[in-house]
């Protein structure tokens, strides 16, 4: 599917399924196409209306979105911005959930949080990124 109608169809509640990965290559769309502050507030709008469409508003997390939309638009900047394909290949450790990148960041209390899943809250790991 072009990213055109990946994009399209998630903006339109349609798109199904909707894993992980499929979360991470839509933050990758909004951050190329749109300054960071901007695809922070279109995508995060836009996953809240998906989740609600598919009869599930409370799945929607604001740390978990806004840290890896954070970790993804550093990587694109360190990568030169690269094309999906290129960036989905060069940043395995950002596709995984069942062993998601944010263990490094956060405690597992954290994100389990009710503040968490309502606003974002900075990593609280000793040793962040190590």
């Amino acid at each position: 599917m072009s990213d055109d109608e990946f994009m399209a169809r998630f903006e339109d509640c349609t798109l199904a399924p909707f894993h992980h990965c499929d979360h991470v290559r839509m933050a990758f769309l909004y951050l190329s196409r749109y300054p960071a502050l901007e695809a922070l507030e279109r995508f995060s709008l836009a996953l809240r209306r998906f989740a609600a469409a598919k009869g599930k508003p409370g799945l929607y997390h604001e740390t978990i979105t806004w840290a890896f939309l954070f970790l993804i638009r550093e990587r694109m900047a360190r990568g030169g911005m690269p094309a999906w394909e290129e960036f989905a290949r060069d940043n395995q450790e950002l596709m995984s959930w069942e062993n998601s990148i944010l263990k490094r960041y956060y405690r597992e209390e954290t994100l389990a949080s009710e503040l968490a899943k309502r606003t974002f809250v900075l990593p609280d790991r000793v040793g962040v990124g190590g």
